[in-house]
């Protein structure tokens, strides 16, 4: 495989028409210059130089050669910078989850916004998914960050649990509803509503915090005709399925044909949670450090 030097020693000699200026310029032994390039086609296995008289001139293997390699060392140089840049968290791709509770909206968004202005050459891919799953699509690269929903049912080895400032819980209710008018409620005044999210056995998140807090108070939730457990619930509130129970962050959703009721018990709260790996990227890293200001604002 030719080498860097022999690339730059063969572009120097063509463009400037011989080994005596192209050594001078590249301050080498002209013998030495010529001991290169005769590697560098016996590496190719063909002449891409025509000694003449007075100078060297391309062959067509030599010329084809030149056009192909020219712009090689500007690349490098290119890449090199690129990847300076997103070593030190300033360029690149930062692939980033969430659940479905802690939506594209309140501090998550203004968080992208913030992060978006200060790295202007990163581009942030966003994705939705549960989060037990999460911690599996860290922990094996396929995902920069994550942004959960606790509490987490299983904990993936090296994964760091980083706890956010909690929220409060508030009662999404259909709009006509006899409670949609209050100012505030208990969690106890719902024990006679239907849930339209159910707790799946294998995973935390919302709906076993929700379902806990309904256990504490000596009633399980009653499950609606139609659950869902994603963002979705609160389009089957407004049909009139039942209510739910969401924190801050979905409540500050604007939904058509929901109202949210803040619930005033002193334990109505939920926490979401950064996932990182053991090792995490600079933009990860300054993703974090972004989301945890707007979060705790």
């Amino acid at each position: 495989m030719p080498s860097l030097r022999q690339i730059r020693y063969f572009l120097s000699v063509a463009d400037l028409g011989g080994f005596t200026p192209a050594a001078a310029a590249l301050h080498v032994a002209q013998p030495a210059l010529s001991r290169q390039i005769g590697q560098l086609e016996e590496e190719l296995g063909f002449a891409l130089l025509r000694r003449e008289p007075r100078g060297v001139s391309l062959t067509e293997a030599g010329a084809l050669f030149r056009q192909r390699v020219g712009g090689l060392e500007e690349e490098l140089r290119s890449a090199a910078e690129d990847a300076r840049r997103l070593h030190r968290g300033e360029g690149g791709v930062l692939r980033l989850l969430h659940s479905s509770s802690t939506p594209l909206a309140g501090p998550l968004l203004a968080a992208l916004q913030d992060f978006t202005r200060d790295q202007p050459r990163v581009r942030v891919d966003v994705d939705r998914l549960s989060s037990e799953q999460q911690q599996e699509a860290v922990a094996q690269g396929r995902a920069d960050l994550g942004l959960a929903r606790l509490p987490l049912l299983r904990q993936e080895g090296g994964i760091e649990i980083r706890p956010l400032p909690e929220e409060r819980l508030w009662a999404a209710l259909p709009a006509g509803h006899a409670l949609a008018g209050a100012s505030v409620l208990a969690l106890g005044d719902l024990a006679d509503e239907c849930f339209v999210f159910a707790v799946h056995r294998e995973r935390g998140g919302l709906a076993r915090r929700v379902t806990d807090l309904c256990l504490a108070r000596g009633f399980t939730p009653r499950l609606a005709p139609v659950t869902s457990r994603k963002t979705a619930m609160l389009n089957l509130v407004a049909a009139g399925f039942g209510i739910a129970v969401v924190p801050a962050a979905m409540a500050s959703l604007a939904t058509p044909g929901v109202h949210f009721v803040p619930l005033a018990d002193a334990d109505a709260l939920a926490r979401a949670a950064l996932l990182l790996p053991p090792r995490p990227s600079a933009l990860a890293a300054a993703f974090a450090d972004a989301l945890q200001l707007r979060w705790s604002a």
